[in-house]
């Protein structure tokens, strides 16, 4: 018998929702009320999110974010920011016990990104993993240079033809692993660039002029887009595939949406999280 995990796809939701529900499927799963859980998500409105560390005025054009009508929010997870846009988000929520679970977060990064790597190749893509091979990847690894989440790949992130096309972030808490991700199937590089500070004109020139080397959407590969149904169909399965288990559908109880609500209300809804750094 394969080890039964839930399936949760959320479609559309605001930023509050999607960090607070992807909070409290950690919380359920400590307490052992739900098994391991894996869940799509999309971003509406379109939405900034930044890193559990990163410092917001330092990094981010807020003026920009509010002009656009962007959303904005403070992952639990580290990293750096990452413009939801056109993209499908994953996340998954597992024990750091779960049987053959590599104790290091970069080698569970390996295991869990393994079922976005068969996803994508269900899809006709010909992905693979990213490992840095010189110095200065190690370097930029280390040390980015940048706010930009996709500035560069980091260990074990998706790559298609040498260029990032999903990334990931990763925090443990109560014993519990959630990893969620960005998989991108469109990429507006303008809209982009407007919500990062530069320290002068000719670095935001240099990073337009990067970013096409280093980050790629999906539908640049193909000439028919991918459909959101489609990547959730491919990516789900994927999961089963990689992890050898089977996905059960799920959906919240009365008490556990208004876990939910009350998550959002007293966290992600406010400044003091938002704004801390």
């Amino acid at each position: 018998m394969k080890k039964q995990w839930y399936f949760i796809n959320s479609g559309p939701c605001s930023p509050a929702y999607n960090m607070a529900l992807d909070e409290a499927l950690l919380d359920w799963h400590s307490q052992g009320e739900i098994p391991p859980v894996i869940r799509f998500y999309e971003w509406n409105p379109a939405t900034l999110s930044i890193g559990y560390f990163q410092q917001v005025h330092k990094d981010i054009n807020l003026e920009a974010v509010k002009k656009q009508n962007l959303g904005f929010i403070r992952r639990p997870t580290g990293g750096r920011a990452v413009l939801h846009d056109q993209e499908l988000t994953y996340s998954v929520i597992v024990t750091e016990s779960y049987p053959n679970m590599p104790e290091t977060v970069t080698e569970a990064y390996r295991v869990i990104s393994e079922g976005i790597l068969q996803g994508f190749r269900l899809l006709g893509l010909d992905a693979y993993f990213s490992v840095p091979e010189t110095k200065e990847q190690l370097d930029d690894l280390k040390k980015p240079k940048s706010a930009v989440c996709f500035d560069a790949p980091s260990w074990y992130e998706l790559v298609v033809e040498g260029k990032k096309v999903a990334g990931s972030a990763q925090t443990r808490q109560k014993g519990v692993i959630l990893q969620h991700g960005a998989i991108l199937l469109d990429l507006n590089e303008e809209l982009l660039l407007s919500v990062f500070n530069f320290a002068t004109a000719e670095a935001k020139e240099k990073m337009r002029k990067k970013l096409p080397e280093k980050a790629v959407a999906m539908n640049q590969f193909v000439d028919t887009p991918f459909t959101i149904e489609q990547c959730v169909n491919a990516f789900s399965k994927g999961f089963e595939t990689a992890l050898d288990i089977e996905l059960i559908p799920y959906e919240l109880t009365e008490q556990q949406t208004q876990y939910v609500e009350q998550l959002m209300q007293n966290k992600y809804l406010t400044d003091e999280w938002n704004f801390k750094k």
